[in-house]
């Protein structure tokens, strides 16, 4: 859900931005609102872990390949596949998501993919 929530993000701030600023640059602004929703969902509902000022500050590490993937892909799609410059995002975006998921993991629980650990314990909801 975090990361619907997240690419729905994106894709409305980009979707504005690109009406007044080029599609590059649309991109970047959207990427960078998304990544910030997108620590905090992830912090409270995916990793049930206490956001910090050093985990905000090394989450966007996470999505570094990614940006720079889909910057390159959306690139590629309008320039030289003359994709859409509204539907380019959607494509590039498929190849970055698994690769951000883990290492965004990583860096907000200190967990590999195949680690198993209890969530922070002031995160532990009585009753549920």
């Amino acid at each position: 859900m975090v990361g619907v929530l997240s690419a729905l993000t994106y894709f409305l701030v980009y979707l504005v931005m690109q009406l007044v600023l080029p599609y590059l640059l649309a991109h970047a602004i959207a990427y960078a609102a998304a990544i910030v929703l997108s620590f905090f969902l992830n912090c409270h509902f995916t990793y049930r872990t206490l956001p910090t000022v050093k985990k905000f500050l090394l989450y966007p590490l996470t999505h570094l390949a990614g940006f720079l993937a889909t910057s390159v892909g959306v690139t590629v799609l309008v320039e030289w596949a003359q994709v859409d410059e509204r539907i380019a995002p959607i494509v590039a975006a498929g190849i970055a998501i698994p690769v951000s998921f883990v290492i965004s993991r990583r860096i907000l629980t200190g967990r590999r993919f195949n680690d198993r650990q209890a969530p922070h314990p002031s995160l532990i909801r009585s009753g549920t």
